[in-house]
């Protein structure tokens, strides 16, 4: 690892709970919060809101017209986590690809489990859809866990008879909640920031009893039959690398297009690091790009260009 990657971890690595005492999780909360937030890019424009019944932060960027709108689901393994710690990261997309984003609060764990998230992310879509967006002006997108509830809230809109968005984008998608991928173990000491008893503990606090494998938890286990064109980048060095590989494996054995992007050498969710660390930047621009691209395939969408 670059000295620029082992820089750009620090701050993500004091919001993980280590030995001593395990923290209460409104104290995670607060450490993740301090920790991975970061502003909102010169240029664009915030706005509090409700969303399918959520309260939720849009971002604009300057000049941006036409439908086109980014719904984005946060990370935080269901437990912490919210629009603001994610401000910069959603606005950079949204800046990037010219589009007008929405990132939801959807219902955490403990106080909330599953399949809160899921509701909350489809109720979230199933407005967009209610207020006469057009699903072919829609892209999702998500990070580690909001990657995972990006898929689920795709096939529970999917199941519910709702036509599916213009594509979806994932980074790091936690698609896998009976945690046996492969690399949960053999990328244990390769990946900087988490170990499976961390990522247990998250699943813990969000299943409880419920089925570990039920589609809508863990979609490597789902039939992804009609999904929207899906884009997975993820790091080399983290334990949910197979979760990303299988769920790409997933989408492709049930004829999705679908787009994996392993990057050699990087931790989870280092699309976080953008301005500090090149690969973040460039899989920010491949994303966007992703995203412009496949809503370009409805000729009636006005867009602003991405920002490179």
């Amino acid at each position: 690892m670059s000295r620029q990657q082992r820089d750009a971890l620090d701050a993500l690595l004091r919001s993980v709970p280590r030995a001593g005492t395990p923290p209460t999780v409104e104290e995670q909360r607060i450490g993740f919060a301090a920790a991975v937030s970061r502003p909102v890019p010169e240029g664009v424009a915030t706005r509090r809101t409700l969303l399918g019944g959520r309260p939720a932060l849009e971002l604009i960027p300057a000049g941006t017209t036409g439908p086109g709108r980014l719904l984005y689901l946060h990370g935080g393994g269901y437990v912490i986590g919210s629009p603001d710690t994610h401000a910069g990261l959603v606005g950079e997309l949204a800046r990037r690809a010219g589009l007008r984003a929405v990132s939801v609060a959807y219902r955490l764990a403990p106080e909330h489990p599953f399949p809160a998230a899921v509701d909350d992310g489809l109720a979230a879509y199933r407005e967009l859809l209610a207020a006469g967006t057009d699903p072919r002006d829609i892209v999702l997108a998500g990070d580690s866990a909001g990657g995972g509830l990006s898929i689920a809230t795709l096939i529970a809109a999917r199941e519910a008879g709702l036509p599916q968005p213009a594509a979806v984008v994932v980074f790091s998608p936690w698609a896998d909640l009976t945690l046996t991928g492969g690399s949960m173990r053999s990328k244990e000491d390769a990946d900087p920031i988490f170990t499976e008893s961390d990522v247990r503990a998250y699943a813990d606090l969000y299943l409880g009893a419920a089925d570990r494998a039920h589609p809508l938890a863990s979609p490597v286990f789902a039939d992804l039959t009609g999904l929207p064109p899906l884009l997975v980048q993820v790091g080399a060095n983290e334990v949910l690398l197979d979760d990303a590989v299988r769920l790409a494996g997933r989408a492709g054995a049930d004829d999705v297009e679908v787009t994996l992007e392993v990057g050699p050498g990087l931790p989870h969710v280092f699309q976080l690091q953008y301005g500090r660390l090149d690969e973040a930047d460039a899989a920010l621009d491949r994303a966007a790009g992703f995203l412009t691209a496949h809503l370009a395939r409805h000729p009636d969408t006005a867009r602003l260009e991405p920002v490179r």
